[in-house]
């Protein structure tokens, strides 16, 4: 499998790269970013955080908005973004270019309805594609990996983690999208994806997932008070719930006063990391 540097640049001793690449999966190029810390570069196999993003964005936002590079070069992490959808020529979009359809918009699913499954298979490329080719081309530790996610890659991440107990040491997430089966963005996307039959979503739901008996260690969220999608996307409420009865011990933080955007991420990127680096063995 071909990988193709795009651009590079150091970055507190390490190396900010964007990738692209073929895909199988996709029947696309697809682009990914990853920061190589000091410690990569130095030879050593480095822990990796899977970093996945909301709607309409690119592997572009997290890695120029979030500042997350000082704290992973720091504690040796090396940080993957891959992109959010398909692109390209011939692969589908929303008819009227809404933003939470289509392209940006993958919801980090495999789509099995018409336009979209030939070209929509985020969760395939997120779960087994992206980590084979990262683990082949970089100095990836694939033994010790974590997984976090902003919104609808919030989700992505929680659902990622519940489907496949044991690989991510730590899971995380920002505002993210707690329940798709009740909400519009959800219904909207995991309709179109997987057509009416209700029961297919519950792969890509958290609280379903948990209902159903999926488990992770812990879970740390943080939420926006000031959020203008708290209340009709978002729902923490049902993952703190849905963790309570299961026994999943959840961290859910409040922030007084923060938003959606990333500079509600990048207040609190730090603690992530952190977080995921302590149950990665690194601190």
């Amino acid at each position: 499998m071909t990988v193709e540097v795009v651009s590079r640049a150091r970055c507190f001793g390490g190396e900010q790269r964007v990738l692209r690449h073929h895909s199988r999966e996709t029947g696309t190029e697809m682009r990914f970013a990853a920061f190589l810390p000091p410690q990569a570069l130095g030879g050593a196999k480095v822990p990796v955080v899977w970093f996945l993003a909301g709607l309409t964005c690119t592997e572009e936002n997290f890695t120029v908005k979030a500042g997350a590079q000082r704290v992973a070069a720091e504690l040796g992490l090396l940080l993957v973004a891959p992109d959010t959808s398909p692109r390209g020529d011939g692969v589908p979009d929303d008819p009227d270019k809404a933003y939470d359809f289509g392209l940006g918009a993958g919801f980090y699913v495999d789509a099995t309805q018409e336009p979209w499954k030939q070209n929509y298979r985020m969760r395939s490329y997120v779960e087994r594609e992206l980590p084979e080719l990262v683990g082949a081309a970089l100095p990836a530790d694939l033994s010790r990996q974590g997984i976090m996610g902003h919104s609808m890659g919030g989700h992505g991440a929680l659902t990622i983690a519940l489907r496949n107990p044991g690989r991510f040491a730590a899971v995380s997430a920002f505002a993210p999208i707690c329940s798709p089966l009740r909400c519009p963005w959800g219904e909207k996307a995991l309709g179109g994806y997987l057509g009416p039959d209700r029961a297919a979503w519950r792969d890509y739901d958290a609280t379903a997932l948990i209902e159903d008996g999926a488990r992770v260690a812990d879970i740390l969220v943080d939420q926006g008070t000031a959020d203008g999608f708290l209340e009709s996307q978002l729902k923490p409420e049902l993952l703190e719930e849905a963790c309570g009865k299961a026994g999943i011990p959840l961290t859910l933080r409040r922030q007084e006063g923060y938003d959606h955007s990333y500079f509600f991420i990048a207040s609190f990127v730090e603690d992530h990391l952190r977080w995921h680096a302590r149950r990665l063995g690194l601190a």
